[in-house]
């Protein structure tokens, strides 16, 4: 579904301990730390491959520096920072899937050990429903498509902690296989999950 045009902003943490703000250049290191190809659970999209140097990080990060005024909302990619100490502890994104840009997809990257990624998910999910989406969906490439070893954590990880539905396997999206979780707004209710 298509979401209704409304001011630019961002999602923002439920339980306040996120701040979801716009990457910048001097976020290339951690950015690299958390998307480069030597770290823990990189590359569970299709959407981004592991960045393999410093400079490639720049570059990735300028493109999503400029497209982020160009993108109409709910879309963005965000830095995930950690009210508490001020660290960025990982990456979010919420875009249109290709083909066609009908189905949404949120997604996240935390640093290991980063406790935040059921919040990430919930903020993503409450902005884009509160833009007019009905369903968002987590893309998970298959094993052996360049993911790292904690890729098969991922169901867990996305379909347990982060209360996201599994919906099966997929071509649909980016043109190769990829496992599919759904999140809707009724899911966000504590009092409907029973």
């Amino acid at each position: 579904m298509r979401a209704e045009a409304r001011p630019r902003t961002g999602p923002t943490a439920p339980g306040g301990g996120l701040v979801f703000r716009a990457w910048r250049a001097e976020d290339a290191e951690v950015a690299l730390a958390l998307y480069g190809g030597d770290g823990g659970g990189r590359g569970l999209s299709p959407r981004v491959g592991p960045v393999p140097d410093l400079a490639a990080m720049r570059l990735l990060l300028a493109g999503w520096i400029a497209e982020g005024g160009s993108l109409e909302s709910p879309a963005g990619r965000w830095a995930v920072q950690r009210v508490a100490d001020g660290r960025v502890v990982g990456g979010a994104a919420l875009l249109p899937l290709p083909p066609g840009g009908e189905d949404w997809e949120v997604d996240w990257l935390s640093e290991p050990g980063a406790r935040e990624a059921a919040e990430c998910v919930t903020s993503l999910a409450a902005w884009a429903f509160g833009h007019g989406v009905t369903e968002v969906f987590s893309v998970v490439r298959l094993a052996g498509q360049d993911v790292a070893p904690v890729e098969d954590a991922a169901d867990d990880v996305v379909g347990d902690r982060d209360g996201m539905g599994w919906v099966g396997e997929t071509g649909k999206y980016f043109g190769q296989g990829t496992r599919v979780f759904r999140l809707r707004p009724g899911d966000l209710d504590p009092a409907a999950r029973g």
